[in-house]
C-alpha cells in the first residue's frame, strides 16, 4: 500500500508572548524653568503630611495648571505605570485604548477652561521630567468613567464576552445639621471604597483658587482637575460627597454626546453659590457616566440635601434639620429599580444592605451628640449587622473586604477593595477650607501589601503595583503656604 500523504504544512502562526509588564512613563531631565514658570510656581506649594500630599495652586487655567502638574509629577508617573498593567489585567483592553477613547468622545466636550487648565497640568509636568500631553492627561481624568460606564455599553463591539452588572459597593458618607449635631452645625463625612492599587494614588489634597470662581478644597490623585473621590469644600461655604450608586445600570443608556461627569462635578463646584446652583449646573448635560447618590450641604443656611443622579431620573430631598447617609443603595424607588439592578437594598447580606441598616443604627444612636469626634468614630466602624458583632468586612462601613472570606454576600473572598482614607468637617472647618483626614482606613488598621499576598497568593498578579500602607492617624489639614519657585 502506498504511503498517505503527509497533511499540508500549516501556515506560521502568530501567537506572541504575554505583554511584558507595564513600565513607568519615559523620564526626562528637568527642563530650565522660565521667569515665568517660577513666578507661577512660587504662588504654589506642597507639603507632605501622614500620607497626603497636600497641594496649594492659584491662579489662571494655564498658570494653576502648570503648577498642579510640576509638583505631582512623580506621583503621576507612578500611577500611570500602575493604571496601565492593572487595566489590561481586569479589562483585557490597553490603558492606551481607553486613552483614545477619551479623546475621540470627549476631547470636545471639556470645557475650555478646564481644558487650558489639562494643558498646564501636562505642561508641567513635562518641565519635571515626565513628558505628558493633553490626551494623556484627559485619558486619567475620563478612566474611570470610560471603564465603568461607556465600556460595559460598549464592550460587545470588542468582544462577546461583554461584562455584565453595574457599579458595586462603593464609599460610605453621612451629613447631619441641626438638632442632629451637638451644636447644630453641619457635620459631613466620608470614606472611599476602591481597590486599593487605584486607592493608593487618591491621597491628594488640592487647594485650588482660581482666577474665577469658587475656591476649593478636594480629595483626589495626581493629575486629576475634578474629585472623583468625591470630598470637596467650596468658598461658597458649601460641602459636597456622594456614594457611587450601585448595581446601577443606567450605563446603557451612556450618552458619549454630552458632558463627562468629572467635568460637570468640577464645574458645579467652582461656580455654584448654592445647593440648588450646583445641581442644575451638575445634571446640565447629564450623560449617565458616574451616577451617584450626592450628600450637599450649604453653611450658610445649615441646610442638607441628598440629590440622586440617575440619567433617566433624578429626586432631591433636603432638610434643615436632621441627617442623611450615603450606602450606594438608591433611595429613589424609580432609579433603585428601572434604573439598577440587584442593589442589595433591604439584603443585610450584602455590602449596601448591611451599610443601610449600620447607618440607621449609628446616626440614630447619636442623634443630637453627632460632632467631629463622633463623625470620625462612625466613617471607621466595622460592626457587621448580619452577623450582628464587631468584625471587619465588606459589609461595615468602614469596608475590609480583604480579610472577608465572604461566605453569605456572593462576592469574591479577600479582594484586595475597601476603604483607603476617611474625611470629616464641620461648619467652622468648611468655613475656613479645612477638614480632618486620614490616609488609608477610616478606622486606621494597616495594610501590608506583603503579607496580603503571601495569604492570598491568588493576587499575586498584583505584585510590584499594590503598595502597602501603614496606620495614619487623624490629620488637620489647613491651608499651607512655602513658595516652590527653587524646586528646578
Amino acid at each position: 500500500m502506498a504511503p498517505a500523504d503527509p497533511p499540508p504544512h500549516p501556515p506560521p502562526h502568530n501567537v506572541q508572548p504575554p505583554a511584558a509588564p507595564s513600565a513607568a512613563p519615559a523620564r526626562t531631565a528637568a527642563v530650565e524653568l522660565t521667569d515665568e514658570q517660577r513666578g507661577w510656581l512660587a504662588k504654589a506649594s506642597r507639603r507632605d503630611v501622614d500620607g497626603w500630599v497636600h497641594i496649594s495652586i492659584a491662579g489662571a487655567p494655564f498658570e494653576r495648571g502648570f503648577q498642579y502638574g510640576y509638583l505631582v509629577a512623580d506621583e503621576y508617573a507612578e500611577s500611570i505605570r500602575v493604571y496601565r498593567e492593572m487595566t489590561y489585567q481586569d479589562i483585557g483592553m490597553t490603558y492606551d485604548f481607553f486613552v483614545g477613547q477619551a479623546v475621540e468622545l470627549h476631547a470636545a466636550k471639556v470645557p475650555p477652561e478646564l481644558q487650558t487648565e489639562i494643558e498646564g497640568v501636562a505642561a508641567g509636568l513635562t518641565a519635571a521630567g515626565v513628558p505628558s500631553t493633553f490626551e494623556e492627561v484627559l485619558g486619567i481624568n475620563d478612566w474611570m468613567e470610560l471603564t465603568g460606564y461607556w465600556w460595559p455599553k460598549n464592550s460587545g463591539r470588542y468582544t462577546a464576552l461583554a461584562p455584565t452588572g453595574g457599579e458595586g459597593n462603593h464609599c460610605s458618607a453621612f451629613v447631619a445639621t441641626g438638632s442632629a449635631t451637638s451644636d447644630g452645625s453641619i457635620v459631613l463625612g466620608h470614606t472611599s471604597f476602591t481597590d486599593f492599587w487605584q486607592g493608593q494614588f487618591e491621597n491628594v489634597i488640592l487647594d485650588l483658587t482660581p482666577a474665577e470662581g469658587n475656591r476649593m478644597v478636594m480629595q483626589t490623585a495626581p493629575g486629576w482637575i475634578a474629585s472623583m473621590t468625591d470630598f470637596w469644600l467650596s468658598s461658597a461655604g458649601l460641602a459636597i460627597t456622594e456614594t457611587t450608586i450601585g448595581g446601577y445600570e443606567g450605563y446603557k443608556g451612556y450618552d458619549e454626546t454630552r458632558t463627562p461627569e468629572f467635568c460637570r462635578a468640577r464645574f458645579a463646584t467652582q461656580y455654584a453659590n448654592d445647593i440648588d446652583h450646583w445641581i442644575s449646573l451638575m445634571n446640565a448635560e447629564n450623560n449617565g457616566g458616574y451616577a451617584n447618590s450626592w450628600l450637599i450641604s450649604d453653611i450658610k443656611t445649615g441646610e442638607i440635601a441628598r440629590y440622586e443622579e440617575g440619567l433617566l431620573y433624578q429626586s432631591l430631598a433636603r432638610k434643615t434639620d436632621g441627617y442623611y447617609w450615603g450606602d450606594n443603595a438608591p433611595t429613589d424607588p424609580r432609579i433603585r429599580n428601572l434604573e439598577c439592578f440587584g442593589t442589595g437594598f433591604s439584603d443585610i447580606r450584602t455590602p449596601n444592605g448591611a451599610r443601610q441598616l449600620r447607618w440607621q443604627q449609628l446616626l440614630g444612636e447619636a442623634d443630637g451628640r453627632i460632632d467631629v469626634e463622633v463623625g470620625k468614630r462612625m466613617i471607621g466602624d466595622t460592626f457587621d449587622p448580619y452577623l450582628n458583632y464587631t468584625r471587619p468586612s465588606a459589609r461595615t462601613i468602614c469596608a475590609h473586604s480583604d480579610e472577608d472570606p465572604c461566605e453569605n454576600s456572593g462576592l469574591t473572598p479577600f479582594t484586595p477593595f475597601g476603604s483607603v482614607d476617611a474625611k470629616v468637617a464641620c461648619t467652622a472647618d468648611i468655613a475656613g477650607m479645612n477638614l480632618w483626614a486620614r490616609y488609608g482606613r477610616a478606622d486606621g488598621a494597616p495594610f501590608d501589601a506583603d503579607e496580603f499576598l503571601r495569604r492570598h497568593p491568588q493576587w499575586n498578579w498584583q505584585k510590584g503595583y499594590l503598595k502597602s500602607r501603614p496606620q495614619q492617624p487623624w490629620t488637620y489639614i489647613e491651608p499651607y503656604f512655602t513658595s516652590t519657585a527653587d524646586k528646578g
